[in-house]
C-alpha cells in the first residue's frame, strides 16, 4: 500500500499547486445552482409544500450537495486516461511496473478529488446558509456516517467509470458510454431524488450503482434516519466490492487480450 500513498501523495501535492485553476469550476456550479433554486422557488407555491416528502429548503439543499459530488469529483483520469493509456500503447507500459494498474488509477484520482472536494464543500455550506438559510433537522453528529457515504459514492462511480474506460481493450472509443452512464447520473439522483419519479422506477434505479453516488450522500444530509444510513451503506458496499471485482476481472482480460495478440 506504500506506493499507493506515494503515488496519493505526489497527485495531492500537484493539485495543491493548481487551487486557482479548480475555483474555476465554481462559476459553473454557482450557475447550476443558482438556476435550480430558482426553479424550485417557482415550484413550491407555499413554504410549507411538500414535493415526493422534501421541504423547499430540503429540495435545495439536496441539489447542492449532489452537484458538490458531481464537481467535487469530476476528473478526466477516471474517464479518460484507461482508455487514452490502451489505444495509445502506453497500457504496455504501465501494466509492467511494480504496482497494479486499476488501483494506481484509483490512487492518483483520490489525489485528485481530495483537493476539489472540500474546495466545493465550502462553497455549498457557503451558498446554502447565505440563500436559503440553515437545513433544518441536521445534526452534526452524523457527519462522519454521511463523509463515509460520500467516500464510498466518489469510489464507486469512480470503479465504474474505469470499468467503462477499460472497454477500450475491444472497442475504438468509449467515450459514448462515459457520456450516457454521466447523463444517467445526472439526471438521476442527482438533479432531481428519486422520489420524484414513479414507484416502478424507483424500485429499479435503486437496484442500480446510481442509486448510492450521489443520492444516498444528499439524502442522508437532507433527512437522516438511521434506516436510511444503514440500507444506503449496505448498498454501497456491495456495490463497491462488485464494481471492484468487474473493473480487475476486465482488466485481467484486456491484458490477456493484448498478450494474445503480441501487445
Amino acid at each position: 500500500m506504500r506506493k499507493y500513498a506515494v503515488i496519493y501523495r505526489s497527485v495531492l501535492m500537484e493539485n495543491l499547486q493548481y487551487v486557482a485553476n479548480i475555483a474555476m469550476g465554481f462559476v459553473s456550479y454557482f450557475i447550476m445552482n443558482y438556476v435550480f433554486m430558482n426553479l424550485w422557488d417557482y415550484m413550491y407555491a407555499d413554504s410549507g409544500e411538500l414535493i415526493a416528502g422534501y421541504t423547499k429548503e430540503q429540495m435545495i439543499w439536496y441539489v447542492m450537495m449532489t452537484e458538490m459530488i458531481w464537481f467535487g469529483a469530476r476528473s478526466a483520469t477516471v474517464a479518460r486516461q484507461a482508455a487514452m493509456d490502451i489505444r495509445g500503447g502506453n497500457i504496455a507500459y504501465l501494466m509492467n511496473k511494480p504496482y497494479s494498474y486499476p488501483l494506481y488509477i484509483l490512487a492518483k484520482y483520490t489525489g485528485e478529488w481530495s483537493v476539489q472536494m472540500p474546495m466545493y464543500m465550502m462553497l455549498a455550506v457557503a451558498m446554502g446558509m447565505t440563500m436559503v438559510g440553515g437545513l433544518p433537522h441536521f445534526r452534526l453528529v452524523t457527519l462522519p456516517v454521511i463523509v463515509l457515504c460520500v467516500v464510498f459514492g466518489i469510489m464507486i462511480n469512480a470503479v465504474f467509470k474505469i470499468c467503462i474506460s477499460m472497454l477500450a481493450f475491444w472497442i475504438e472509443d468509449a467515450f459514448p458510454f462515459q457520456w450516457l452512464y454521466d447523463k444517467l447520473l445526472l439526471v438521476i439522483g442527482t438533479l432531481f431524488p428519486i422520489e420524484i419519479f414513479s414507484g416502478k422506477l424507483q424500485a429499479l434505479f435503486k437496484m442500480t450503482p446510481i442509486y448510492t453516488v450521489c443520492y444516498g450522500p444528499a439524502k442522508l444530509i437532507v433527512d437522516f434516519s438511521m434506516e436510511k444510513c444503514l440500507e444506503i451503506l449496505t448498498a454501497q458496499i456491495i456495490y463497491l466490492a462488485a464494481g471492484s471485482l468487474l473493473m480487475f476481472w476486465i482488466y485481467r482480460k484486456g491484458v490477456k487480450k493484448l498478450y494474445v495478440n503480441g501487445g
